[in-house]
């Protein structure tokens, strides 16, 4: 009777320390994901996810990624799991995780609930704001149980933001057209990491007010609203006399504030399209373009 109370005290005792030592953090969805110890096999289902991971210091334990997990360079080696559209759940099940990282609504929702129902943790990630990077690094770090190398990494991202904040956001306003595809022509609403970007460089978003987060816009849209600035992603920045064929279409409204200054800009769609920490970087480089805008106004 002693030995069955001794041990039904020493199962107790050993629940409460798994319990005391689990890790548990809200991810972007609002739900919990809790661990039992660090993560040490990680798939990474979007490509922003992988950078992520290797800002928190959890690169060498991710066993899988998805297509365009291409940054740091050390991700291109990493066992491929499919896309965004179709991923190979086989393969992720054969790379034996113990926990999955997605991007809420990048991955398929069919393929979601395949996913949820293998019981593998998920952690879904979509950062809508600036600080909400930063955040997302702690958060992984802490599932990593790398919270020293990913508070560096966050601390640093928002140095960095707030160091171009103090330096443009208070300067005199640019109206700002970031058009995202040409065909249909679409654009972003204030709804996203983009637009606070666009507003720490002291640009105002020309259809921050549109419902949609992304919004299909008309020629006429842009016409009317006559934005000083015109921006895209391209596959590097802007550079003199540098041919920017989604923006060629403006050309022919010569009246066009844009057109007329030569504020046609394009910035590396890697910097400015994934919420991670290179964002400070395609920040710096719109900062620096708004600023050129700025100095070509007539005096």
């Amino acid at each position: 009777m002693l030995r069955r109370v001794f041990a039904l005290l020493i199962g107790c005792w050993m629940t409460q320390m798994t319990q005391a030592h689990a890790i548990t953090v809200i991810d972007d969805s609002g739900a919990s994901v809790t661990l039992a110890k660090p993560a040490e096999r990680v798939v990474s289902l979007a490509p922003h996810v992988t950078e992520l991971l290797f800002a928190a210091g959890g690169g060498a334990r991710i066993v899988g990624a998805v297509t365009y997990s291409d940054y740091p360079k050390e991700a291109r080696a990493i066992a491929r799991v499919g896309d965004n559209k179709a991923l190979d759940l086989e393969r992720i099940v054969a790379l034996h995780p113990d926990l999955i990282v997605v991007w809420r609504h990048g991955n398929a929702a069919r393929q979601m609930d395949r996913l949820t129902a293998l019981g593998i943790p998920i952690y879904f990630s979509e950062p809508k704001h600036l600080d909400d990077i930063a955040t997302s690094i702690d958060k992984l770090g802490a599932l990593l149980g790398t919270q020293a190398r990913a508070r560096d990494a966050s601390d640093a991202f928002t140095r960095d933001i707030a160091q171009l904040r103090a330096r443009y956001a208070q300067r005199p306003p640019v109206s700002v057209f970031y058009q995202v595809w040409d065909d249909p022509l679409m654009t972003l609403n204030r709804d996203n990491v983009f637009d606070e970007v666009i507003g720490l460089c002291g640009g105002v978003n020309v259809f921050a007010a549109e419902k949609p987060r992304v919004p299909t816009i008309s020629t006429e849209a842009v016409l009317a609203a006559n934005p000083e600035a015109i921006v895209t992603s391209t596959p590097g920045a802007t550079e003199p006399d540098r041919p920017l064929p989604a923006l060629d279409r403006w050309k022919r409204w010569q009246s066009l504030t844009a057109v007329a200054r030569g504020n046609l800009f394009g910035i590396d769609g890697d910097l400015i399209n994934r919420p991670t920490p290179r964002l400070a970087l395609g920040a710096a480089e719109l900062c620096r373009d708004l600023e050129a805008a700025r100095g070509r106004r007539v005096k």
